[in-house]
């Protein structure tokens, strides 16, 4: 089987970096958003590469009325309150025109016209399965709210992306039964191992930076018959494409090239390289950006006609799997 690129995007704006930083710090990144996720969608569209769009499902709404009278029966009660959504939700204002932060239907709307693109979960409120105090009957409610939103939309979601990359395995049965049948796992490294919030650490991020420049753990890059052997599929990240940065600007290169390296490690292997960002991340410097985004795209090309490497979305994948036995069709 060819070598595959998939890419995933965490489409959240604001329920996505509320509990870290204010709009007063982010809010332009957040704005953003709103000419990013066109000029992203338009460079798809010119080269046919397929991404996943992770969506929170509080997006999906127009209204300030109707988010509040969809919202699940029961919801997370974390030991820390300021990570639950829900006790702010007095602060969004009445529609997706007074509150660009909190609504996100014609940037939906956008993405669903795009051939290629794929609407998938990033859960209903930005649930975060590994934090103290939540419980898996919180979490199957809110996934639940998550399918019944897309569903009035006539979307039916099939891949997951866990907020803030909080991987929990407890939590795959509650997936399977919402109807997912696959989720972007973590990269195999103790750098990118899930922990709470709290376990989190500066060496450990530390980490992580370093390791976007230079090769710390490897390409990261997923063989198909390991992506087969378990059921939601585990899809696994490779890379995440961060931002541009004028203050690293001279590493630049290097944080290029370690993509590069890495798609075509994938392609010659015949496996799969995963890249995802948040649309976010496009929000500041977008036409630096952007370059980057070309410069993959180019090379996923040079790729692709080398050595027959593929676009693939998350639900794609899944295309090319093969059904496991005494397991529900995917």
């Amino acid at each position: 089987m060819p070598g595959a690129l998939v890419i995933s995007l965490d489409f959240e704006i604001n329920w996505g970096v509320r509990d870290q930083q204010t709009l007063a710090q982010y809010g332009p990144n957040l704005l953003g958003v709103r000419q990013a996720v066109p000029a992203m969608l338009a460079l798809f569209a010119e080269y046919g590469l397929h991404a996943t769009w992770a969506t929170v499902g509080l997006l999906f709404f127009s209204t300030k009325a109707e988010m509040m009278a969809n919202l699940p029966a029961v919801r997370p009660t974390y030991d820390d309150p300021n990570l639950s959504p829900y006790g702010v939700l007095g602060q969004v204002g009445e529609d997706e025109a007074r509150d660009p932060y909190h609504f996100g239907q014609t940037l939906i709307n956008q993405i669903r016209a795009t051939p290629g693109q794929e609407l998938a979960s990033h859960t209903f409120c930005h649930y975060y399965c590994l934090e103290r105090g939540q419980t898996a009957e919180a979490f199957r409610h809110d996934l639940q709210a998550a399918v019944r939103v897309a569903g009035a939309q006539q979307l039916s979601l099939k891949s997951l992306v866990f907020p803030r990359n909080q991987y929990n395995a407890d939590y795959l049965a509650i997936c399977q039964e919402a109807g997912i049948s696959s989720y972007r796992g973590n990269e195999q490294s103790w750098i990118y191992k899930e922990r709470s919030e709290e376990q989190q650490s500066l060496y450990k991020r530390g980490a992580r930076l370093l390791d976007a420049y230079l090769n710390l753990s490897g390409q990261h890059t997923a063989r198909w018959a390991d992506m087969a052997a378990s059921f939601p599929y585990n899809i696994p990240a490779s890379r995440f494409l961060r931002p541009w940065s004028g203050r690293l600007k001279p590493l630049e290169g290097l944080r290029l090239r370690r993509i590069l390296q890495g798609m075509e490690h994938a392609a010659r292997t015949g496996e799969v390289f995963h890249l995802w960002w948040h649309p976010h991340n496009f929000g500041a410097n977008l036409a630096e950006n952007m370059a980057v985004l070309r410069r993959i795209a180019d090379h996923f090309r040079y790729l692709e006609t080398r050595y027959g490497m593929e676009t693939l979305g998350m639900a794609d994948v899944v295309t090319r799997l093969p059904s496991l036995p005494n397991l529900p069709a995917a």
